[in-house]
């Protein structure tokens, strides 16, 4: 396993084409951010990828990087592991947001359960 750390957060590259990104405690996600984020991926994942959103830290994101976050075509499947209520509501709602644009989003409150069904996705 490999860490990067970006502006925002860090990405642990769990496989080739796995990563688990964990944002920072406080960050406000601008759309400066998400091209970052999204260039990455890109250039460091074998597609198509998944991704582990580990949302240990509190932090937010601008309407127009909550519009672009999810929109690449390369992403197969995202686990979300949301600990509080909290984190489940700000989830839905960026899904929502969305229109349920990715479809393959899913909620989990163990990382390993989230992880299990990734690798299910990609397999």
């Amino acid at each position: 396993m490999s860490s990067h750390k970006l502006s925002f957060g860090t990405i642990n590259i769990l496989k080739n084409n796995l990563a688990e990104v964990i944002v920072d405690e406080g960050v406000v996600m601008d759309e400066v951010m998400i091209d970052e984020y999204h260039d990455f991926l890109l250039n460091t994942l074998d597609v198509p990828f998944a991704l582990l959103v580990n949302k240990k830290n509190s932090y937010t994101y601008t309407f127009t990087a909550q519009k672009n976050i999810v929109h690449l075509n390369e992403i197969k499947a995202i686990a979300v592991i949301t600990k509080t209520s909290g984190a489940v509501m700000s989830t839905e709602t960026l899904i929502n947001v969305n229109g349920n644009i990715n479809s393959n989003i899913k909620l989990f409150q163990e990382r390993q359960s989230g992880l299990t069904w990734l690798n299910d996705q990609l397999s």
